[in-house]
């Protein structure tokens, strides 16, 4: 049954969103740099919150704080601050 939050999937997406942030790093838009510094600081924030619940044993915290995370990513590419093509890691247009 696939309707667990273990260790495992939190790791998973760890990785998957720690991807797409080194990959938002790598395309901001230019002009677009002080709203991309302010959505990395929120994704890198949630990303650490999400440490800390997952070191506690907190999965579905550490779950909920990835997800709020990414969402961040997301957002700042359908506001296009991001310019980026990987639609396995970004919802894009």
């Amino acid at each position: 049954m696939n309707d667990k939050i273990t260790k495992e999937k939190v790791e998973k997406y760890f990785k998957i969103t720690s991807t797409a942030l080194k990959e938002a790093k790598n395309s901001i838009i230019k002009g677009k740099e002080n709203y991309a510094k302010e959505i990395i600081e929120m994704v890198e924030n949630y990303l650490s919150d999400a440490e800390h619940f997952e070191k506690k044993g907190d999965f579905v915290n550490a779950f909920a704080a990835l997800n709020y995370s990414h969402g961040w990513l997301d957002s700042g590419v359908r506001l296009d601050i991001f310019d980026v093509k990987n639609d396995k890691l970004f919802t894009i247009k």
